[in-house]
């Protein structure tokens, strides 16, 4: 008997409870931001069903009129526009209302549903995004909105259930089982709302996120996209840094070597009467002034050249084949420059592979052409050598190395490079790289 009466007061007490945190979830602020967000589900809802529905409607009846054949040559001429602007409106309207979906998930809801990368929509505009499968999923949700709304309606009837009973008892003076019915059923509803709205909110995050969001391919292309902008930002940001040094070495270190090589020159051509161990220790000083000199400003060339930033890349590149120690011809067709950092990279792929003729192809000239065609920036470096050069081949006596990072800088900005050198010779170098990356 005690056992049985312990089991009743658990079951009576697990009873209260669960009525109590069902009271309770009545003016809980979880439950009337559910509310609060099912209604904008209604609202919107209803204006994106209204909006694509009457766009629907009077394209359907224009191509109607247009099959059937109906109406004069003024009436044709109204629905063959009708025909060929829909779609087009259509389309305005799907990314509208999904555009105010998003918007209002985020705000009422909190949910946050990132959109697709752009570059997944096929191209012509507007035909492209018809073929889009974006597309069709938003359209997908706009349909089935209609049931969320719907849905979100019973919310606020379950919600006004209590003052429905209370006019109908007053209005319609219903009898006592009937009055015992609406009664029991207002509360009923009424208790039901929080958990209602908290299951429309559920369905409707769930189908958004799904439909609405992103695909697993256009996530893929977001972060392809991200990371090409976060590489051309890195690419910037290191050229930018490079311009800094090469200025401060300018500025600072390079001029006062020049200072101090034109000091101990002065002094070595003044005290020309001093003992001659004096005499050979200013000019060692000098001659290894000159030769930091040299030194730093190679240094400084092969950072980022000043020319380049000063005059452009057809006179840094200039300077660069007079300064190479074999014939090279040069040629540059460029109608607009290109961005400062895809010039940075084309002016060291070309010194690179100077530099890697110079050491390994035993060639007696070589051959630059650099044009922009539309918004790709093409380099070819050409010598007359051996042959034989290949990533890590045995052309390459340092293994391809300098190969190799003709190849990384030519990556760097999103641009490709490709080498052909057959035994014997002629080899040829070719960069592509986007103007604008």
């Amino acid at each position: 008997m005690s056992l049985y009466l312990d089991v009743m007061t658990s079951a009576d007490l697990t009873a209260s409870s669960r009525l109590a945190g069902m009271l309770s979830s009545l003016w809980s602020k979880g439950s009337w931001r559910a509310t609060m967000s099912a209604m904008s589900a209604l609202l919107v809802a209803a204006v994106g069903t209204t909006l694509l529905g009457v766009i629907g409607v009077v394209w359907g009846a224009a191509i109607f009129s247009l099959v059937t054949g109906a109406g004069d040559w003024a009436h044709v001429a109204v629905y063959v526009a009708a025909v060929i602007v829909g779609p087009v409106a259509e389309l305005w309207a799907v990314q509208g209302v999904t555009a105010l979906q998003r918007s209002r998930l985020r705000t009422v809801a909190g949910t946050d549903i990132p959109a697709g990368s752009h570059t997944s929509e096929r191209k012509p505009w507007p035909v492209g995004p018809w073929l889009s499968a974006s597309t069709w999923r938003h359209i997908a949700f706009h349909l089935l909105s209609i049931g969320i709304g719907a849905a979100a309606g019973a919310v606020a009837v379950c919600w006004l259930a209590p003052a429905l009973a209370i006019a109908y008892l007053i209005v319609g003076a219903p009898s006592a089982a009937t009055t015992a019915v609406s009664c029991t059923g207002g509360v009923v509803l009424l208790l039901t709302a929080p958990w209602l709205a908290r299951q429309v909110v559920r369905v409707d995050e769930t189908l958004a996120k799904a439909l609405l969001g992103p695909s697993h391919n256009e996530e893929l292309a977001l972060r392809l996209e991200s990371l090409t902008k976060s590489r051309a930002a890195i690419v910037a940001a290191t050229d930018a840094e490079r311009r800094r040094i090469e200025r401060d070495l300018h500025d600072g270190a390079q001029q006062r070597l020049v200072s101090l090589a034109m000091n101990l020159g002065i002094a070595r051509a003044r005290f020309s009467e001093v003992p001659e161990p004096v005499k050979q220790e200013i000019a060692e000083a000098h001659d290894e002034a000159l030769m930091a000199l040299s030194e730093v400003r190679e240094f400084i060339r092969g950072l980022h050249p000043a020319v380049l930033n000063d005059r452009g890349l057809d006179a840094a590149l200039s300077g660069l084949a007079a300064r190479a120690p074999l014939p090279v011809r040069l040629k540059v067709d460029m109608s607009r420059p290109a961005a400062p950092s895809v010039e940075a990279v084309a002016y060291f792929i070309v010194s690179e592979a100077i530099t890697n003729v110079v050491k390994h192809a035993r060639a007696t000239q070589a051959e630059v052409t650099v044009a922009r065609d539309g918004d790709l920036l093409r380099i070819t470096v050409a010598d007359n050598g051996a042959g034989g050069a290949a990533l890590g081949g045995t052309g390459d006596p340092d293994g391809g190395t300098g190969l190799r990072g003709l190849v990384q800088r030519a990556a760097s900005v999103d641009g490709t490079l490709t080498i052909d050198s057959p035994p014997g010779g002629p080899t040829v170098i070719t960069a592509e790289l986007p103007c604008e990356s």
